[in-house]
């Protein structure tokens, strides 16, 4: 069962950062500097080895200076969403460590000549975007670093980065359907979603050269 929230409807939610209590409107634009420079840092990095060494720096170099106590280390309690628990704080390291892994042999299996290439990487970028949160390793931001994970992938195949929507309004309600539609097994949402992004971005490389 989903849990109510217990704040009336329209109240103005706060949050402790490093510059002091702020509103959910500040933090948002704080929250796409973040994104700005996890993105920035990826650019730099893409080349070297997925590890969980290195997506703990990614969270750390997007959002430490916002939340310097949690930001750059997994959590240390459990969380809830929509009524189902994530994996517990004890599992996230061997969890991160056995994904990783797992990513590097997949990624050894993608040919870049097999004419079903494109669809190959968007069905690894599903598997690992849903398998990312459903580990759910930060105490916030899981879905942000999932999708700058999903572009540092593309940036190692040589592939132009995307942008999937999903951060407020309809663009949000769909991704969120695409996700809990993978945690029933069924990828097809979240594969249109990538792969309609990462079509347009090629499309527009195209258009250029």
């Amino acid at each position: 069962m989903k849990k109510s929230s217990t704040r009336p409807k329209g109240a103005t939610s706060y949050k402790e950062t490093a510059i002091g209590i702020i509103p959910r409107s500040k933090l948002l634009r704080l929250e796409l500097e973040g994104t700005k420079k996890g993105l920035e840092y990826i650019a730099k990095v893409h080349k070297e080895e997925i590890t969980s060494d290195l997506i703990l720096a990614i969270h750390k170099e997007a959002f430490s200076w916002i939340f310097p106590d949690w930001a750059g280390k997994y959590r240390t309690v459990r969380v809830e969403f929509s009524g189902k628990e994530f994996v517990q704080p004890h599992q996230i390291s061997e969890l991160i460590i056995n994904l990783c892994a797992d990513l590097k042999e997949r990624l050894k299996h993608l040919d870049q000549n097999n004419n079903i290439f494109i669809e190959e990487v968007v069905r690894l970028l599903a598997w690992f975007q849903h398998r990312f949160v459903w580990i759910h390793p930060f105490q916030d931001y899981n879905g942000r670093v999932a999708r700058m994970l999903t572009i540092l992938i593309l940036l190692k195949l040589n592939l132009p980065p995307v942008e999937i929507k999903a951060e407020t309004g309809q663009d949000r309600k769909k991704y969120l359907e695409s996700m809990y539609a993978a945690d029933e097994g069924n990828y097809e949402k979240l594969e249109n979603l990538i792969g309609s992004a990462l079509s347009e971005s090629l499309t527009k490389i195209s258009q250029k050269s």
